[in-house]
Order: C-alpha cells, then sequence, then structure tokens
C-alpha cells in the first residue's frame, strides 16, 4: 500500500490495558495507519508489545509544537489523517485542539477543556440542581465562617481518586491541606460537602446533540485511606426509576456544554436531594468498562466513538443484554509479588467473561491510594445481578497474590 493511500489515526498517549489500549486495536480492525505519540519512555522500549500501533513516536506529549511539527511532517510524507485522538487523562483537550487544527473536528474543545478542569466544571454548573455546595480556596485561602463535616478535599487536577481526601473534623482537614499545598503549591484546592447515597457511573455517547445513555452502572467503593471502587454493577437496561431523571439530568449537560458530537461519563451520588454530580469526564471511563459493555450488549463501545469522531454512523445497537459485574482485587498489605496463582480457574469458572492481572513478578503491591492500585479484575456476566455478584465473587476465591512482606 502506498503511503499516500494511508487513512491515519493518531493517538496521544495510551495505557497498556483498558478502554484507551482497545481503541487503538479498534482503529486498526476498522482498516485504519495507528499513529501513537507517548512520552512514556517504557512504552517506547516495549514498542514490540504493541502489535496494532504501526507507528510509535517518542515525544514531549505536553508540547504542542513538537506535536504540531510531527503531524506536519507525518502529511509531507502522504499520511491521510482523518483523526487525533485520546482516550486518556489528560490528554483529550490536547488532541482535540489538534484535530481541530489539522482535521475535520466534530468535538468540542471548549466542553473538553472544562470538563478536565474540576474547578471550571464545578464554576460552569455552579447553579444546577444536580451541582453540590464547595469552595475553591487558593494558595494562601483558609475556610471561614462555620464549617459541616464531613468534607470531601481534592485537588482540580486529580484523576483515579489519588487526590481525593476525606475529612471529618478540622484536624484532618488542616492536614489534608497542607498535603495537597505541598504537592500543588501554585493550584487551588477544592472543598465538597460529602454526600451521602449510592455512587453510580452512566456512560453517555453524543450525536447530534442527543445524549445516549449507554450504561448505567452501580459502583461499590472500599474506603481505607483513599476511596476506591471495588466492583462495578452493571444493569442490563437503564432501571426503569432512574431513566427520566438521568435523560434530563444528561441533556441538561449536553445543553449546558453545548456539545453536539462526544462522549463523556459521570459519577452521581443519589442522594435523598436526588442525583448529585461527582465529577465529569470527556472520555469513556478507563480500565474494564469497554470490556464490561461488551459484555453486557455486544458492541464495542470504544469502535462505536472512533466512528463517530470519523463522521461516520455508530451503531449502538445493543446485540444482546446481560447483567455484568466486574470485581476488582486489591491488596492490604505492602509486599513484593512472588507469584499470582488461580487465574485460569477464575477463567474457569461459570459465567466468566474475562480475568485480567495487572502486576509482574517482583512488583511492590500495596494497599490502594488510586485507581492505579488495583490488581486484577473479574467480569462476570448473569441473567440477574445477583448472579453475576456471586459467580465473580466465586472466581475472585480462585486468585491469589503471593507476596513476599516487606
Amino acid at each position: 500500500m502506498e503511503v499516500n493511500e494511508l487513512k491515519t489515526i493518531i493517538f496521544i498517549g495510551t495505557n497498556k490495558s483498558g478502554s484507551s489500549r482497545e481503541a487503538t486495536k479498534a482503529a486498526e480492525s476498522l482498516g485504519y495507519f495507528t499513529v501513537l505519540f507517548t512520552s512514556n519512555e517504557r512504552q517506547f522500549e516495549q514498542r514490540t508489545e504493541y502489535e496494532e500501533i504501526h507507528k510509535m513516536i517518542f515525544l514531549n506529549t505536553t508540547d504542542m509544537n513538537a506535536m504540531e511539527a510531527e503531524i506536519t511532517k507525518l502529511q509531507q510524507l502522504g499520511f491521510d489523517i482523518k483523526l487525533i485522538v485520546s482516550f486518556v487523562d489528560p490528554y483529550v483537550h490536547v488532541a482535540a485542539l489538534l484535530d481541530e487544527q489539522f482535521c475535520q473536528s466534530l468535538t468540542s474543545t471548549r466542553a473538553i477543556e472544562i470538563m478536565e478542569d474540576k474547578e471550571q466544571t464545578r464554576t460552569f454548573l455552579l447553579n444546577k440542581s444536580y451541582s453540590p455546595q464547595f469552595t475553591v480556596l487558593g494558595p494562601a485561602d483558609q475556610l471561614t465562617g462555620k464549617v459541616t463535616f464531613p468534607l470531601i478535599i481534592k485537588s482540580p487536577k486529580s484523576t483515579g481518586s489519588k487526590d481525593v481526601l476525606f475529612a471529618s473534623n478540622h484536624k484532618e482537614l488542616n492536614k489534608h491541606l497542607t498535603t495537597l499545598r505541598n504537592k500543588y503549591p501554585t493550584e487551588p484546592i477544592i472543598t465538597e460537602e460529602y454526600l451521602k447515597g449510592e455512587q453510580y457511573l452512566v456512560e453517555v455517547i453524543v450525536h447530534n446533540h442527543q445524549p445516549q445513555i449507554i450504561a448505567v452502572i452501580r459502583q461499590d467503593i472500599t474506603k481505607g485511606k483513599r476511596f476506591i471502587i471495588t466492583g462495578y454493577q452493571l444493569f442490563s437496561t437503564v432501571p426503569p426509576k432512574f431513566s427520566e431523571s438521568l435523560t434530563t439530568l444528561c441533556q441538561s449537560l449536553v445543553d449546558t456544554f453545548e456539545l453536539e458530537t462526544g462522549a463523556f461519563h459521570i459519577e452521581l451520588r443519589l442522594t435523598n436531594n436526588g442525583w448529585k454530580l461527582i465529577e465529569i469526564n470527556p472520555r469513556i471511563s478507563g480500565g474494564a468498562m469497554n470490556k464490561m459493555i461488551e459484555a453486557a450488549f455486544g458492541f464495542n463501545l470504544v469502535e462505536q466513538t472512533l466512528k463517530l469522531y470519523l463522521g461516520d454512523e455508530p451503531d449502538f445497537t445493543p446485540k444482546h443484554t446481560n447483567f455484568v459485574y466486574t470485581k476488582h482485587l486489591i491488596v492490604h498489605h505492602k509486599g513484593i509479588l512472588e507469584k499470582v496463582t488461580g487465574k485460569n480457574r477464575a477463567l474457569n469458572c461459570p459465567g466468566i467473561y474475562d480475568v485480567y492481572v495487572k502486576p509482574k513478578k517482583g512488583t511492590l503491591l500495596i494497599p490502594p491510594l488510586s485507581m492505579g492500585h488495583r490488581y486484577a479484575y473479574i467480569i462476570a456476566q448473569g441473567t440477574t445481578l445477583k448472579e453475576a455478584v456471586a459467580m465473580a465473587n466465586r472466581a475472585a476465591g480462585e486468585i491469589r497474590f503471593h507476596m513476599r512482606r516487606i
């Protein structure tokens, strides 16, 4: 094939596994030449492990000029660049800007920019009924007046629960403010009311200004030093009791952000005062989400999202409907991994769709401080949610991390 015949998709960043990696594989299966811009040195060294990526370019992915120069070079070589995209934080906005510059962009760069910043999001949605009470503190500000506990303290740049902290009193509040200010001395800090209620994640696609709810997932949260999501209960259809309220909320977000085309996911708490928005992100959730949706409905969400961004007609019609439960495994003490046993036994348990074990021998494992410290997952399909949960738990009992304590 001549270079000038190569329809090309450029990805800014990818993870080794999960939704973002499945997007690069989907692009290849759709017949596109795939290019990855990465600043991850290890990824570049493991080049041969990324077979579906046809060209990998090592550069600073925060340097717009460097990326513009590489894109121009590819165009001069005859590559027909159809899309520049990212499925990982914090490159969704950067990719959208480059797509706007070099391709026929369908996404809203301004909306993506706001969604990527928790401070901007909170301010932008200030008067909405689903917005919780919050305060933005500058680097030298202190909370004044009467403080109602418990509170959530977070960095506007936090991802994967890394910088989201819980304070039940003034002592904990001051400790967390000090921690975050030492880590981000020039950044503001957000304090929010602690919301009681079940937590949900909703995956949404926007096409022609119309939101389509792809999946509704109830989350199991394990509270240690951080709030870590260790279970995802995916409903086979949108629960009827939520259908109208979630559709109204999603349409409000689409109208407010003026979205015509795009993908986002929202995390919500169902409180006594209705839905409250924890956060919004301008992409599909990472980790196992794409596989969970495939297990539930039979279509590949990242593949259909690429088609949407390319201007083709996506198809989100379920091929089947299953309840799905994904269980993430964590460890409760620190140690060096010597081996993992039971993966094949888990995979052979009834109803198991997928089993993934992340760490290799010799890896330091720790109790979770972020979502990145979840070390395996099991996806189970069932005719009911209860059945899926039971099958995932049974399979999880087969997996064991053998560690040398340190």
